[in-house]
């Protein structure tokens, strides 16, 4: 990705900086505004106990949870509400019918604990479920409960409700979600409710109507690159349903809790403002990292989902690999989430008159960096793998500002320890002014060597054009399991000197060795998984690394395999060398439901695959040839009706090279 290293951008015309108060009405700037605000009238921000901590929860870490939402500084940035998921009550209702909390966990109960919370000026959420049971099965569910929960809710200073969909007895569900709505009103409490009902009866068609400002459109998420972006590619088509006071709700946050890489939080945070979904975060506050925190504070790409007018983004371009998704702002300016899933670096474009804006020249603003440029029309960025850019453009007839320029230096998807990489180096003027002066350097990845100059200079890049240069290392001695490349550029604009960086990396990769070789044991280029990681050697088990069993067929063991849950891609370099791969594929005996598919794929061909295949099938042989293929891929696909329960299972698989 693109990144300023050098002096700031200065800014002689346009001073003012992009923040939360400009993309709201002027009120949004007065203190209390947003908890003075109609409840949902903008998407809820937050923390919840869930994602990190599930049924590991007491009143001192939900303490503990809402001190660090204020000392870490996350309140100024507009978290507000303190939310408690399941597990937090008795396993029984009093003999009056009632909810109580766990005398073990909360024994001072929640009403000492929302007045601790709305003490730090922040507010308390809870969980129940419309059914007899919650869905940890831990305490008892609201059905047929919902005027006495909601108004102990109330009465205990509740101010959200998560409502789940666990143990509902098959009963109709806009029914259970009305009546909960019905009884939340009834109590004459502001409360956020939101539908935790996995969008299985299309909620937002009818959410509004029963009462509630969120309505879930997927399953849980888990913290996985796989679950990310099969939630999020569930969300086209689903804007129109969304504005102030009623939002799509695509699960909540996972960014932190150690899942993804950074670059992978950074595209499902600004994904997620970009959709105007609810930000609540799941991660252990007190321990969070700096780059967390970056993430989940930058008020920039947080006024993106919270910009008065709640216009959700939508996806504007998909080029396979490489996304563009964008949002038009209450002020007139246009936000765009340069999104690169594939597993390599890539350049990116797109226009400011493809994001509906008009004019000659435009202001544009990284929102990861802060770094204001201005350009003709053009918007690009160099962006690394499952990363993403994310910019604000606004029509401006004389911007005050270097022109956007971007450095790259592809980083390849992979990089065999036995052939040259090859790669070009590129600087790109998108501005109204030329840059001059410029001078590039690459750096040498260790155990390589440079094939020709690692230094160049050019007079000047024109307006529009580009400069490039093919950059070639050769191996000597590779080791280790990646490959870093780097380069830097300076260059003088009209508004002084700049300099940009471009890093990225790959795996290094070497060919199979010759005869048969378990999948479970060969490294794997990359794998994505729906739930929890893609398991070796047993099934997928419930969502943590090594949490699987024996892997069961119908009934048949086996000892070796990989366990996967749609929708589930692992990738092995075979470089040309290997002939054939097998398997037995089939459904875990470890979940009842879900349907799925398996398919095997050569450098992204389909050369095997089965038809839809259910629970209780036997086990079907799926081979293929892989004469001249470079990379295998087994893949699980949801078989088209979501991805609950898709437990599948790669038997026994094995290459043979």
């Amino acid at each position: 990705m693109r990144r300023l290293v050098g002096m700031a951008v200065a800014i002689a015309a346009c001073t003012s900086v992009v923040t939360v108060a400009e993309a709201v009405p002027a009120a949004a700037a007065e203190p209390g505004y947003f908890a003075a605000q109609r409840v949902g009238e903008r998407p809820p921000m937050g923390w919840n106990s869930w994602n990190r901590f599930g049924c590991d929860i007491n009143e001192d870490l939900i303490r503990g949870a809402a001190d660090a939402l204020v000392s870490s500084g996350m309140k100024d940035a507009g978290y507000q509400y303190v939310n408690i998921d399941d597990c937090w009550a008795e396993q029984n209702r009093t003999a009056e019918g009632k909810l109580e909390p766990s005398h073990e966990r909360f024994p001072h109960g929640i009403k000492t604990l929302a007045d601790y919370v709305h003490g730090l000026g922040l507010k308390l959420g809870l969980y129940t479920s419309a059914g007899t049971l919650t869905c940890q099965k831990t305490m008892p569910g609201a059905l047929d409960h919902e005027e006495a929960d909601a108004q102990s809710f109330a009465d205990w200073g509740v101010d959200y409700l998560k409502y789940d969909n666990c143990n509902n007895q098959g009963r109709p569900a806009i029914e259970r979600y009305t009546k909960m709505g019905d009884a939340i009103k009834k109590t004459g409490r502001p409360m956020i409710y939101a539908l935790c009902e996995w969008g299985e009866n299309k909620p937002w068609t009818w959410g509004r109507d029963a009462g509630a400002q969120l309505w879930r459109t997927t399953g849980d998420i888990s913290d996985n690159w796989g679950s990310m972006t099969f939630i999020l590619d569930q969300q086209v088509g689903l804007e129109k349903f969304a504005g102030p006071g009623g939002w799509n709700d695509p699960d909540m946050l996972e960014v932190g809790n150690g899942g993804m890489t950074d670059a992978e939080y950074r595209s499902h945070f600004a994904l997620w403002a970009l959709l105007n979904a609810p930000l609540l975060a799941g991660n252990d506050l007190p321990a969070m990292s700096p780059a967390t925190k970056a993430i989940l504070e930058n008020k920039d790409v947080i006024a993106l989902d919270q910009d008065w007018a709640g216009a959700q983004g939508h996806k504007l371009r998909d080029d396979g690999d490489t996304e563009v998704w964008a949002k038009p702002m209450s002020d007139g300016s246009a936000a765009v989430v340069l999104f690169n899933r594939g597993p390599a670096s890539t350049t990116i474009s797109t226009t400011a008159a493809e994001l509906g804006l008009e004019g000659h020249t435009f202001r544009v603003r990284d929102l990861w960096t802060g770094t204001e440029t201005e350009t003709a029309g053009a918007l690009r960025d160099a962006v690394a793998s499952h990363d993403s850019s994310v910019f604000r453009v606004w029509p401006s007839t004389h911007p005050s500002a270097a022109p956007m320029t971007t450095l790259a230096l592809p980083a390849p998807d992979y990089v065999p320890a036995d052939r040259p990489l090859t790669t070009t180096l590129q600087v790109t003027n998108d501005g109204s002014t030329p840059i001059t002066q410029l001078r590039a350097t690459v750096a040498t990845p260790t155990g390589w060597q440079l094939d020709g100059p690692g230094t160049f200079t050019v007079p000047a890049v024109p307006p529009g054009k580009s400069w490039q240069q093919q950059i070639t290392f050769n191996p000597v001695a590779p080791s280790g399991e990646r490959v870093r490349l780097a380069a830097k550029a300076d260059y003088s604009t009209a508004w002084g000197k700049r300099a940009l960086g471009a890093e990225g990396t790959s795996p290094l990769v070497s060919r199979p060795p010759s005869g048969t070789t378990a999948l479970s044991k060969a490294p794997w280029l990359s794998s994505d998984n729906g739930w929890g990681p893609a398991e070796r050697g047993t099934s997928n088990g419930e969502a943590q690394p090594g949490d699987g069993h024996r892997i069961t067929i119908a009934g048949v063991g086996y000892d070796d395999g990989i366990g996967a849950h749609a929708p589930s891609s692992v990738r092995v370099y075979v470089g040309a060398s290997c002939t054939s791969v097998g398997a037995l594929v089939g459904m875990d005996d470890e979940n009842s439901g879900g349907s799925v598919g398996f398919r095997i794929l050569g450098d992204g061909k389909e050369l095997a695959a089965t038809g839809v295949m259910h629970p209780g099938d036997k086990a079907q042989a799926l081979s293929a040839q892989l004469t001249g293929v470079q990379v295998l891929e087994l893949s699980v696909n949801d078989a088209g009706d979501g991805n609950t329960n898709d437990h599948a299972d790669w038997a026994n698989a094995t290459i043979t090279c």
